[in-house]
């Protein structure tokens, strides 16, 4: 017996890559596709790549809508996800809960406060299944338990699994890490803005949020603690570039002890070797995000910059899939007692 689904905020990038992967899932049945302004409209209208969708019509986002589901994704801006999650919640029925917003990620209320702002709502269990946890329960153990599920950031999820397993095995230090990330303008959703027009983009590289100030941040020092009970400092710079998907992260550390590049490139390919979405691709090759798009993977490279005594780490992910989607229902798998890998590819799409 399959599961009913319904999406909320299912016209926006997100949430239309959320109803690509479920119609391919063999557990799940798509049966409602909620959102604000585009309520009403045909599907194809606004997904016209969802064929299998063709016929269907946007509901408008209400409690009364989204009742009666076995999941409910919310795939809605912060402030907004955090309100329906709690209605869902006070009502109840739904098997699972899935919130691929920034509203259930933080647990710290000084940290939301900083850099979001408004209600800070209690957490969901965090659905990264590859964070490793330094004590407790593992990741894979606490999704597989959970009936609410906080979806990771995407560029969160490049930079943690680049370098947290890393700083988890004493590779490198935690008081000097820097991260500088090349995103697709898809990261920005699609709420029309006058600096995500294409006269803008094409041909130009954009920083944003430069200075300490992304709202990944504090995301990515909870994992950071999570992983190795201590605190770490990063210095992450985004970089908005002309490509539709995709974000490529150079991250690197200060290289703790005589550490060669093959001693990390083994330590890494250790650290992933049972995970069926990540790839530490051979010593001396550099993963490119064009080898991701449409996949649910992460590509690892390494090298070891001796001259200044830096570890290396370059991750590629589709910010919309393994970004994401992917990441969403990879856990929802797990939270529903599924094989972790159904529904999802590791194989990306190319040329």
């Amino acid at each position: 017996m399959t599961l009913r689904v319904a999406i909320a905020g299912a016209s926006g990038y997100a949430g239309g890559e959320v109803a690509r992967l479920l119609e391919g899932h063999p557990e799940f049945e798509l049966a409602t596709l909620t959102a604000h302004s585009a309520a009403g409209q045909p599907v194809e209208s606004v997904h016209p790549h969802l064929s299998t969708l063709h016929g269907r019509t946007f509901e408008k986002t209400t409690l009364d809508v989204l009742s009666g589901h076995d999941v409910v994704v919310i795939a809605l801006p912060h402030g907004d996800s955090g309100a329906v999650g709690e209605e869902l919640l006070a009502q109840g029925g739904q098997k699972l809960i899935v919130d691929l917003g920034a509203d259930r990620r933080l647990e710290s209320t000084a940290d939301w406060d900083a850099f979001y702002g408004g209600t800070h709502y209690a957490p969901f269990t965090y659905a990264m299944p590859e964070l490793v946890r330094a004590s407790g329960p593992s990741s894979r153990d606490l999704i597989s338990s959970s009936s609410a599920l906080a979806a990771p950031g995407c560029n969160a999820t490049a930079i943690t699994v680049a370098l947290v397993p890393l700083l988890a095995r004493g590779i490198i230090e935690p008081h000097d890490l820097s991260a500088v990330l090349a995103v697709g303008s898809s990261g920005a959703g699609k709420t029309p803005r006058a600096d995500l027009m294409g006269a803008d983009l094409q041909g130009s590289a954009n920083p944003y949020a430069v200075g300490g100030i992304h709202r990944h941040l504090p995301e990515i020092r909870q994992n950071i603690r999570a992983a190795t009970g201590h605190d770490g400092a990063l210095s992450m710079t985004p970089v908005l570039v002309p490509m539709s998907r995709g974000i490529l992260a150079t991250c690197s550390g200060i290289r703790s002890g005589k550490h060669s590049a093959a001693d990390v490139h083994r330590e890494l390919i250790d650290a992933y070797r049972d995970e069926p979405f990540v790839s530490v691709l051979p010593l001396g090759q550099f993963p490119r995000t064009g080898d991701v798009v449409g996949s649910n993977q992460v590509h690892l490279g390494v090298a070891l910059d001796e001259s200044v005594n830096r570890v290396v780490v370059i991750s590629a992910l589709d910010n919309l899939v393994k970004g994401t989607a992917g990441a969403a229902l990879q856990s929802m798998n797990l939270a529903l007692g599924f094989e972790e890998t159904a529904g999802l590819t590791s194989n990306g799409v190319a040329p």
